[in-house]
């Protein structure tokens, strides 16, 4: 996900209602939280972006930053070149200190003890040595400046790196107050088989949610803000009035315990908050796998990283420029006025048969009935492909994966 974060930019996507109303504090309180670092890893399953935009040496991917591993992660597929942006600076300087890493830390043991391991107090000296050189000047102020204990942000490096930002913080909060009821995350995310996963998550998780409080605080927009929904895409799931939010989520938190084998799932791994190892005995992302390093590190050169939004690079872009867009879930925050503009660039930089990928809070796609139809009609919608990547979709955070395709003449 990415907007504009920047204090003013984030206020207009977001407030919406009375500042006196319950939807207006809620909104407010969204805002509060997502002045800074949100994702320290990106939340949508690289294997199934990969896979449903087809890429590959011919493909130029425009991907919201986020977390900045995807953008490696694409790497893998030997693309011809990898355009991230975002307007989080926190995100554009993560991803640009990933993308440097991959040029300049000298083998996959530093690489890995710097992103993998994250927690390492050797870290620092490594950033020093080898990459605040390489760092535009944006991206080195930012690291080498001080939170607010009065630490260099590079020291979030030894300190437990995936621990950082707003989804860290939900991460320890969500496997603290678990383990008050006696129930430990580690122990499902390392369980051998589908069916003890099942028996885990049904004695524990599932009796939890079931109790009174947890339907309470399951039910409180403010519960979902850790995996960045805003308040309007968590009116949108439940205004029908045909399912509570406490019974999306712990449906969505089943899929994620239960529908994918633990050792091959890197995001139950981390929502367990269980360190990665380089040996082969954890799940990990494609950009951590040994195998996988020398490809990213002779490729990193492709990638790069700006602070702007998506519609304001496409707007500098040549006609028929681009194959693939990873839109993530920022079209949730959009109304139609942004999801037009958006769309015109989109439509005018793809080049014939290329694919946008996004996902949705909800179920279905967001963009008929709000994208015009002069627009909208030049693309074909890849429904049942659609359906079939969102059932590989192991993170579990959203509710629909699509696919959309440029169709060959206007």
């Amino acid at each position: 996900m990415a907007l504009d974060l920047t204090p003013e930019h984030l206020r207009e996507a977001v407030h919406r209602a009375d500042p006196v109303s319950k939807e207006g504090f809620y909104e407010r309180l969204f805002t509060l939280a997502f002045g800074s670092l949100v994702y320290p890893f990106a939340l949508e399953d690289p294997v199934v972006d990969v896979e449903g935009l087809g890429l590959g040496p011919q493909s130029h991917v425009l991907v919201i930053a986020s977390g900045g591993c995807n953008v490696l992660n694409y790497l893998t597929a030997n693309v011809a070149k990898v355009s991230a942006v975002d307007l989080n600076r926190a995100h554009v300087a993560l991803t640009e200190l990933k993308i440097e890493g991959a040029k300049h830390l000298p083998d996959y043991e530093s690489f890995f003890q710097f992103f993998g391991n994250g927690r390492h107090p050797g870290n620092p000296a490594l950033y020093d040595t080898y990459l605040k050189g390489a760092l535009s000047d944006p991206s080195r102020t930012y690291w080498n400046g001080r939170g607010v204990l009065r630490r260099r942000r590079i020291t979030m490096f030894a300190r437990n790196y995936y621990a950082q930002g707003i989804l860290g913080y939900f991460s320890w909060f969500i496997n603290t107050f678990v383990r008050l009821y006696g129930v430990r995350l580690p122990d499902l995310a390392r369980a051998t088989t589908l069916s003890e996963q099942q028996q885990l998550f049904d004695s524990g998780i599932r009796r939890i949610g079931q109790k009174r409080f947890w339907q309470w605080l399951l039910n409180q927009p403010a519960s979902l803000y850790g995996l960045g929904i805003p308040p309007a895409q968590i009116k949108a799931l439940t205004e029908d009035g045909t399912k509570r939010l406490a019974d999306m989520q712990l449906e969505r938190s089943e899929r994620l315990c239960c529908a994918f084998p633990a050792g091959e799932n890197y995001f139950l791994w981390r929502a367990a908050r269980l360190p990665y190892t380089a040996d082969g005995s954890t799940p990990l992302p494609l950009y951590l796998q040994r195998e996988h390093f020398n490809t990213i590190k002779a490729n990193a050169g492709r990638a790069s990283v700006t602070h702007e939004s998506l519609t304001r690079y496409l707007e500098r872009q040549p006609e028929r420029s681009l194959t693939a867009f990873v839109l993530l879930d920022a079209q949730d925050w959009m109304d139609d006025a942004q999801l037009n503009a958006l769309w015109t660039q989109i439509t005018r930089t793809a080049v014939p048969g290329a694919r946008v990928i996004f996902r949705t809070a909800g179920v279905e796609t967001i963009l008929p009935g709000r994208v015009a139809p002069d627009i909208l009609d030049r693309w074909d919608y890849l429904a049942e492909r659609s359906n079939a990547l969102y059932e590989r979709e192991r993170a579990a955070v959203y509710g629909g994966v699509h696919l959309y395709e440029l169709r060959d003449a206007p």
